[in-house]
């Protein structure tokens, strides 16, 4: 028997994919191992990647606080509803751009791209979202940033690989745009559906920065606008106290692991079930058209 050659190309990917996954995974790991060690582990530099001094102090200050799960809550809603508005938007925007008898397609295209490119940056957005009345509501969490240009392309993509027979038939058939929309496209475009929801729910969860500027309301609070809250007035404690002063606190750096990690539980939950999707809904929305 012929014994197999190395191909060593290959080997050099496998070695190129398990340190890029080593690099991501490390800092994951010292994350959790800070999040659970003592004060004194951490101040003295003890922690590496596994906990010193095991303790779930940093968690419990996190779900002690009496707004925490209710801040949770209206963040898994507002990210519902983000996702929900923008996949909406984005599936009206990409459908029509996808038909060569659109007149004016390619300058809507133009438009939208240039977009991407080029804004008003953050002083007109913020007169904006001031002038319609949408400060400190879900709605200036949500509208400003309903569609992403870069998920329509590749959606448009994905429709546009479609074999045109399928929309033919359901045209000769009886049905109409919406009825093909429906009951043929998205069907068929569920990876691509499913891996643009996922960019967005991540985008939105992620969120901080529209929030600091447009909402004052503690009610309306994201969960990260909360857990930066909970780190910035830990660390004024800690620097009030100062060093050798007597008394228990937490050390910032493990309260902003454990902030890390609290936020990151729900994204881990869900993207384990839309993976099956994920590497056919990019790459065939990247690479078809």
């Amino acid at each position: 028997m012929r014994k197999k050659r190395i191909n060593f190309v290959d080997l050099g990917i496998i070695v190129f994919i398990i340190g890029v996954s080593i690099t991501c995974l490390v800092p994951f790991l010292y994350m959790i191992a800070l999040s659970l060690s003592s004060n004194s582990a951490i101040t003295s530099q003890k922690v590496t990647l596994w906990p010193v001094e095991f303790t779930l102090e940093t968690y419990k200050t996190i779900l002690s606080d009496v707004e925490m799960i209710y801040t949770l809550g209206y963040s898994i809603v507002l990210t519902i509803i983000f996702t929900v508005v923008c996949m909406f938007l984005t599936i009206c925007a990409a459908y029509p751009l996808t038909k060569k008898r659109l007149k004016g397609r390619s300058f809507f295209l133009s438009v939208l791209v240039i977009t991407m490119y080029f804004s008003g940056g953050l002083i007109p957005s913020y007169m904006l979202v001031k002038n319609l009345g949408m400060m400190n509501s879900i709605w200036s969490l949500i509208l400003p940033g309903a569609m992403s240009v870069f998920n329509l392309i590749i959606l448009k993509t994905f429709f546009s690989s479609l074999p045109e027979s399928l929309e033919e038939s359901a045209s000769m058939d009886g049905c109409n745009e919406l009825g093909i929309l429906f009951r043929i496209v998205l069907p068929l475009s569920l990876p691509s559906i499913a891996t643009l929801s996922l960019f967005y729910a991540v985008d939105r969860w992620n969120g901080f920065q529209d929030a600091l500027f447009y909402i004052t309301d503690k009610n309306l609070y994201p969960m990260q606008l909360k857990l930066y809250q909970i780190i910035t007035a830990n660390q004024q404690l800690d620097t009030q106290q100062g060093e050798g002063s007597v008394g228990a606190y937490i050390v910032p750096e493990s309260l902003k692991a454990a902030s890390v990690m609290f936020a990151t539980v729900p994204i881990l939950v869900v993207y384990p079930k839309l993976q099956k999707y994920f590497v056919d809904g990019v790459m065939t929305g990247a690479i078809k058209g």
